[in-house]
């Protein structure tokens, strides 16, 4: 059987970090309706399992160092989010080489300038790639990475 939720996990992991990239470094409300498409709660106000599952996320990514927030709104939202430094350095960082897959696949003999390629090879940038071009796959693998990798020690 497939793990659906793992997949919709991921999902919700990835654009959940990503629009806290954009925000950074200012704080903001996140809506679980900003992950997800809206979902109304049942006839007893009662929210769907998915969007328990999105907030559960969210929640999720603070816990483990990964976001900060200073209160929530009910099941909707996370107010005052913001990344911790640990997310901010590996989503702005660049990745190893085999992880960087355009999409869409560039010719061979296009070259890109040296400011856009790097920044193409992102961690942000391949997921936003990723997400945007339906590779559940390819963000599974980036969200691997990214919860895995420990940042080098700083220079001294």
């Amino acid at each position: 059987m497939a793990d659906i939720h793992i997949d919709d996990f991921y999902r919700d992991c990835a654009l959940t970090l990503l629009r806290l990239y954009n925000f950074f470094p200012r704080k903001c409300t996140l809506y679980v309706d900003d992950i997800i498409s809206p979902e109304h709660p049942d006839e007893f106000g009662i929210p769907t399992q998915r969007h328990l599952a999105c907030f559960g996320c969210m929640i999720w990514l603070a816990e483990e160092g990964y976001a900060r927030y200073e209160d929530t709104i009910r099941h909707d939202a996370l107010d005052q989010i913001v990344l911790t430094q640990t997310s901010f350095i590996k989503l702005s960082g660049l990745l190893p080489a085999q992880l960087c897959q355009p999409i869409p696949p560039q010719p061979a003999d296009q070259t890109l300038p040296p400011s856009v390629a790097e920044q193409q090879a992102t961690l942000a940038q391949q997921l936003r790639n990723a997400i945007n071009h339906q590779q559940a796959l390819i963000v599974k693998h980036l969200l691997r990475y990214f919860f895995n990798q420990e940042l080098p020690p700083p220079h001294a």
